[in-house]
């Protein structure tokens, strides 16, 4: 086949598959717009899916009538000037690609009119050749209808979903926005029914609320740690909301990452969020997280993707490690103890009303109200288990498994495996940090025979054993001689404990998975169990010990080391209130 030069109308449909993917992809381009316009409302109408018919309407600044037809030529746009622009961009679209990419695989007709003008324009466009461009009357702000779309594309037709799965992503879409932008006010209709709609009162737990329900919104834990003015690191800003330990999800669609109030995708900054919660959440289950960044237009490259949904920082691994700092210091300082609620199931109480301080950087609006609802149980404040470790009262043991005290506001029942686990945990990866583990000599050395799967294990790390407290030697085929061990194994049996936390750290991957791995193992082994009467003393001196620990909340697995019954709930069940 010989080489050519495409027809203008088929180059433009092809260029518009890089922009126009689904009517999702519509969507969102005419939102930013919207939001690039300064609007304060934004109203959304699909039908079929957004196939048969699209309007989004906002109350933005409109398009001068000269200007109106030629913001369907490609490449046209108001928002950056020259290639120094690209470098600091601080709108949501600047490539000039939306309204041609659309027009080119739809029938699109635009009513827009600024305030200052006494009437509006409207321009119709059919498959990428303006039809007719007129005066005519108009609300301030821009209306944008798209008809028929890809249905010159019928190859991009068969690859969509059916009308409702489409209509589901553009809601998807929308909620985004309002997380991202909660002082605008977004409505949504499918089909001709109210979908969502959001208040648009700049308060990011009420935008929450709206997409997750009142109940989940009061239990989110704030996050706010300002960035200042200036280049580097000190310039980035995380604030938001997170879900607390016992609050979480099976898949990480509840992760939501926004810079400079742009929607991003990023599997570095989803993995530093959820590293912040190592500890805090059980294996394969991921947090609920609605996470803003403020970072400077110069220190990121938002033009890498056709999309805009990937951006490149220049200094990635400063953004995560203050994303990974504000996410688990917000977790350790506000992490309430679980309270036990109607049918004995444990759920985090609110916390108490603060006030976060605004911050804005060049071209990046200040950050949303993040006032806290007032917890369910009379507005106090609810305790984390730091504070009320220390001021509990012992009155006894359950089952030789739970220690029942007396604290703030009611009862708690500690897991006494649980907070020793946490405590052995921390004072391992102390001597761990310190290089210098408390060992044991064994009076008479332990032979220990392993498979070849465990010797694998063994071998993958060498040396690096002795480094955490187990001396040991080679005595023959597939065995070994143990002289030494940490002396938290004490009262263990040396052979059997080794095999087990072989067996277990033997899962882990790469060198700061194993260390983890091999603490949690050696904390679990040497914890007390469950079964074992514990005299009030010593139920005293594990409370004092995990009052002192870094973080008492969960054990190093993820599961609480303790709960409370409030004096409340035991009231109602007394039928006192």
């Amino acid at each position: 086949m010989p080489i050519r030069v495409l027809a203008p109308q088929l180059a433009a449909q092809i260029a518009a598959g890089e922009v126009v993917e689904r009517p999702a992809s519509v969507v969102k381009e005419l939102v930013e717009n919207g939001l690039d316009a300064d609007a304060t409302s934004i109203s959304v109408e699909i039908m079929g899916g957004g196939l048969e018919m699209i309007r989004v309407v906002d109350n933005g600044c409109g398009i001068p009538a000269e200007e109106a037809e030629l913001a369907f030529h490609r490449f046209a746009t108001g928002k950056i000037a020259s290639a120094e622009d690209l470098d600091c961009i601080t709108t949501l679209g600047f490539r000039g690609e939306a309204l041609p990419s659309i027009a080119a695989v739809s029938a699109v007709a635009l009513l827009t009119r600024p305030p200052q003008e006494a009437v509006g324009t409207l321009v119709e466009v059919a498959e990428g050749q303006v039809i007719r461009s007129v005066p005519q009357g108009s609300p301030p702000g821009t209306s944008v209808s798209v008809r028929r779309l890809f249905q010159s594309v019928p190859a991009r037709l068969k690859f969509l979903k059916s009308p409702a799965a489409e209509a589901s992503r553009v809601q998807t879409m929308i909620q985004q926005f309002a997380l991202a932008f909660p002082h605008v006010r977004f409505h949504l209709a499918i089909d001709g029914r109210a979908a969502f709609a959001s208040s648009g009162g700049g308060n990011l737990r009420d935008a929450c609320s709206t997409i997750y329900g009142p109940k989940t919104a009061r239990a989110l834990l704030e996050v706010a740690t300002p960035g200042v003015s200036g280049e580097g690191a000190g310039s980035i800003g995380v604030y938001g909301l997170v879900s607390p330990p016992d609050m979480s999800r099976a898949s990480r669609a509840y992760l939501h990452l926004f810079m400079n109030r742009r929607w991003i995708q990023s599997r570095t900054l989803a993995y530093a969020l959820e590293e912040a919660y190592q500890g805090f959440l059980m294996e394969r289950r991921h947090p609920l997280a609605v996470i803003h960044l403020t970072v400077p237009p110069r220190e990121v490259d938002v033009n890498v993707h056709p999309a805009k949904l990937e951006v490149r920082f220049h200094q990635e691994s400063e953004v995560f490690s203050a994303l990974q700092r504000a996410v688990r210091s917000a977790l350790v300082a506000r992490a309430p103890v679980p309270t036990v609620r109607s049918g004995l199931a444990p759920s985090w109480p609110a916390p108490v009303p603060t006030e976060v301080g605004t911050l804005s950087l060049q071209g990046v609006p200040s950050q949303p109200s993040l006032s806290r609802s007032v917890s369910e149980e009379g507005g106090r404040s609810a305790s984390t288990p730091g504070e009320v470790a220390s001021s509990l009262r012992v009155l006894g043991q359950v089952q030789n498994l739970y220690i029942v005290a007396e604290g703030p506001g009611g009862v708690y029942l500690v897991d006494q495996h649980a907070a020793h686990e946490r405590v052995l945990y921390e004072r391992v990866r102390g001597e761990f940090r310190d290089r210098a583990p408390q060992v044991q000599g064994l009076l008479e050395p332990a032979v220990v025979e392993l498979p070849p799967s465990l010797e694998e294990a063994l071998a993958a790390h060498g040396e690096e054993w002795s480094r955490y407290g187990f001396d040991l030697e080679t005595f023959g085929p597939h065995s070994y001689l143990l002289r030494a061990l940490p002396v938290i194994f004490k009262d263990a049996d040396p052979g059997e404990t080794f095999m087990s936390i072989l067996e277990e750290v033997g899962q882990g991957k790469g060198t700061g998975d194993w260390e983890e791995a091999l603490a949690s193992s050696i904390a679990c082994h040497s914890a007390v169990r469950a079964g074992k009467s514990l005299t009030q003393e010593e139920m005293a001196h594990l409370l004092a010990q995990l009052s002192a620990t870094d973080q008492p909340h969960t054990c190093p697995h993820g599961r609480p080391t303790m709960v409370h019954i409030s004096a409340s709930h035991l009231e109602r069940e007394f039928g006192r209130r």
